[in-house]
Formats: C-alpha cells, structure tokens, sequence
C-alpha cells in the first residue's frame, strides 16, 4: 500500500501535464499548474444549541473525506445571532495527496452527476489567484451517505487550491481533469 498510487494522479502525470504543457505554452514541467489541496467547510448555525447535529455532520464529513475534520469556532461575538467567541460554528477537512486525489475522483465521477438539476458549476467561483470555489446544497449526493441515518441535509463549501496564479490556467487544469465546469468569461 506504501507505493499506492490514486488514478487521477496517474492520469495527470501521464495525459494532463503533455495537454497543459502543449496548450498553455509551458515548457518547464515544474511550472505546470497542479492541485494542492481540496479545502471542505460546513458551516452549521445550530451547532451551538444542538450537539448531537454536529457529531452527526463530523462523521457524515468524516466518511465523505477519510479524514476527520476539525471544529471551527467562532472569532468574534455577534449578539444578533446569539454567537459567542468560541462557540463552534462548523467544521472543515483539508485534503491534500492521496486522500485529495481519491476525493476529487470520486466528486468527479460519482457525485457530480447525483446533483439535482445540475448543468456544470459556474466558471465565476474563481478568485483571481487561481483558486475555485463553489458550494453543494446537499451532501446526500455522495454514495457513501447512508440516506436513512440522515437528519438534516447540510450544504458545503468546496475550495480547490491550485499552485498557480492565474484564473485561465487554473480553468484549464480543472477541465482537463474533467471537472464540468462551464467555459471562463473574459474579465
């Protein structure tokens, strides 16, 4: 297992890295864009009052990811929301190396598709560094969700980090490794 490989990594060593070198006018291969990390926030506005929905969400996270995830916890007190410093307000997993690679497969090919009315994600979820941004309202689109155990359905946030700078090659590094995203716009 200690030379286990993901699929998608095999495939960006072997097909995506010639494409992007021949397509974006790169030639040193160390310059080619690359996924560093898969950040995947949940934010949970109960977690306060109900203890027993945030375990809940940490090993919903937690069988989605392979990972287990971190509490966050909230920085300032908003008195509108009855939010103290402290309190937890969600939970978050970075993902990076194998267990990145293994999810963005399965996102990809799996859940993507399970997603009600869906048409590709928009191309206005990057940030101007590289990064992609967008959000799922369901977490029941992942085959490894138990549908019967669920309590509430709870959205997240998905960050793709990228190692370069620009919007276009990060776009052009996500679609060739099949993300359906739709076509960039020109700023």
């Amino acid at each position: 297992m200690e030379n286990y490989s993901p699929r998608l990594f095999e495939v960006y060593k072997k097909d995506i890295q010639p494409l992007l070198k021949e397509k974006l006018g790169i030639d040193n291969i160390m310059q080619l864009p690359k996924l560093q990390k898969i950040v995947i926030n949940m934010g949970m506005g109960d977690a306060r009052d109900n203890k027993n929905s945030l375990s809940q969400a940490i090993d919903e996270l937690s069988i989605i990811t392979g990972q287990k995830p971190i509490i966050t916890k909230a920085k300032n007190a908003i008195s509108n929301f009855k939010v103290r410093i402290g309190d937890p307000v969600g939970i978050k997993v970075t993902l990076r190396g194998v267990k990145m690679y293994e999810f963005f497969d399965r996102f990809i090919s799996i859940s993507s598709p399970r997603i009600r009315d869906f048409r590709g994600f928009s191309s206005k979820g990057f940030d101007g560094r590289g990064n992609y941004n967008f959000g799922i309202t369901e977490q029941i689109v992942f085959p490894e969700i138990d549908y019967d155990k669920v309590n509430s359905i709870r959205g997240m946030n998905i960050t793709l980090v990228t190692s370069t700078d620009e919007d276009k090659y990060a776009h052009e590094l996500l679609l060739s490794f099949g993300f359906p995203i739709k076509e960039l716009k020109n700023k």
